[in-house]
């Protein structure tokens, strides 16, 4: 099987979320399941792309790559980096930008990328029986592939992922042809609401739509997740699939992971009582075990339910144990947050920060993790948690539904309804399970032995992958 990733960011390169992860991750999972398969991905040359890595790149050739008026150069360069074969396009008019999205010109650029991406296949010299693309970014890719000569592509395929519908590529109809490189006669493809969306010409124009959880699927053909999107996935929802994201194991490993204060696995789990010393000692909590301290590690934002934290607070404080967060977003939420360990002192405090090593830090110490979220595609945190051995507690909603199990062996415990109230009677439940040592310990062996791994996830893709070929191919007999 060939399979060419298309995407706007991958670890190790270049990552600000969990699509940089995902596209890292998952093609090294492919490429290891079978070492026929050749995988492929490729993606843009920021300039934010560390100089170690852009020193060890071969060039393999240079391209005119058209948008609507434009023409414009692009170069092509390659890795390898464990057995997956990195390209990355490169124009620096484009890409040499100080961050990687957030620009005036986001659309041109993208619109740019996707184009040189379908003329790259020839330097390649690369048919791919799939292009995976991935959120709005390249979403113009099976457009493109559509509006041209589909003997062109030959049996080339798209598979498009959603990775988090609230993120849809949404620009003024004017820029359709001098930007877009669409003609008006075929705007319909992705003209909705009387804007260009691109995440909708995506989903209409590929042969099949992923997204990153089975329940996301679901949710994203509702109202109330779908920002809008629901007719056109219910519309869709026969090629529409949700496989459940995976975690780099290797990476979030506390028997080894030299960031933390003491190692630990789930057969020897002393360690973790030296790293929730440590945690309380960093952050002014009063040093005791009789307490579990409960923590978030995420992005501030609305949607990740910190309005329900903030709004418990008080109520949560009442309550027998300790609270540490750790991240940065909307203003409002850090202000409210950076108050804690003045209001409860020894009790709760907040790091308005990002770090990946005090994250580590903190998932290893903390006994219980909080992830209230109002929606959430797949949460990549929970999994985290579980690995080092912090029982998670989370809304029943997306990722989060598909990865946390509550009740007899189960990982974590879960709450139905987006209220205050009902995440206070979760935490409650997790908290009088704490009092209970030997159930507490059998709960967390339990969740740092749970399968996390790629490879299930990676197994799905690769019988999605075969689907997607072999009705096709049945099509075409």
């Amino acid at each position: 099987m060939k399979i060419l990733f298309a995407v706007s960011e991958a670890f190790p390169f270049v990552m600000s979320g969990g699509l940089g992860e995902v596209a890292g991750a998952l093609p090294e999972a492919l490429s290891s399941i079978d070492k026929e398969n050749d995988i492929r991905v490729i993606l843009p040359l920021y300039s934010k792309i560390a100089q170690e890595y852009k020193d060890k790149m071969r060039f393999i050739g240079d391209m005119e790559v058209r948008l609507s008026w434009r023409s414009q150069y692009s170069g092509i360069f390659y890795y390898e980096h464990k057995n997956v074969k990195y390209y990355f396009i490169d124009n620096e008019y484009y890409f040499n930008r100080e961050g990687l999205y957030g620009e005036y010109d986001d659309g041109e650029r993208f619109a740019f990328f996707c184009k040189a991406v379908l003329k790259a296949l020839d330097a390649m010299d690369f048919e791919p029986d799939i292009i995976h693309c991935n959120d709005w970014h390249t979403a113009l890719i099976p457009v493109y592939i559509k509006l041209e000569d589909r003997e062109k592509y030959g049996s080339i395929k798209t598979l498009f992922t959603i990775h988090n519908i609230q993120y849809q590529g949404i620009f003024d109809m004017s820029i359709m042809q001098d930007v877009f490189d669409i003609p008006w006669e075929r705007s319909g493809l992705v003209e909705f609401n009387r804007s260009i969306n691109l995440m909708k010409g995506g989903i209409v124009c590929s042969d099949f739509v992923g997204t990153v959880s089975t329940s996301y699927a679901r949710e994203i053909q509702t109202p109330h997740h779908a920002c809008g999107l629901e007719h056109i996935l219910i519309e869709n929802k026969d090629k529409l699939k949700g496989i459940l994201n995976g975690i780099d194991t290797e990476g979030h490993d506390p028997e080894r992971d030299p960031v933390i204060t003491a190692n630990y696995s789930s057969k020897a789990l002393d360690g973790k009582k030296e790293c929730k010393k440590s945690l309380q000692e960093t952050y002014g909590l009063d040093i005791t075990e009789e307490v579990p301290v409960v923590a978030m590690v995420s992005r501030l934002a609305g949607h990740k339910g910190f309005e329900l934290v903030i709004s418990a607070m008080d109520e949560l404080m009442k309550r027998k144990v300790e609270f540490i967060v750790l991240g940065t977003g909307e203003r409002w939420i850090e202000e409210s947050l950076r108050t804690l360990d003045e209001r409860y002192p020894g009790r709760a405090a907040a790091d308005i920060r990002f770090s990946g090593e005090a994250a580590k830090r903190i998932y290893s110490g903390a006994d219980i993790f909080l992830m209230p979220s109002k929606s959430e595609p797949c949460g990549l945190a929970q999994m985290a948690a579980l690995r080092y051995g912090a029982v998670p507690v989370v809304r029943d909603t997306g990722g989060l539904s598909d990865s946390i199990k509550d009740g007899d062996q189960g990982n974590g415990f879960k709450f139905k309804d987006y209220d205050p109230w009902e995440m206070l009677e979760a935490l409650d439940r997790a908290v009088e399970a704490y009092k209970d040592k030997d159930l507490w310990e059998e709960l967390v062996i339990r969740g740092m032995e749970w399968d996390l791994s790629w490879e299930a996830s990676a197994r799905e893709y690769f019988e999605l992958y075969e689907r997607i070929c072999g009705k096709n191919k049945e099509g075409q007999k």
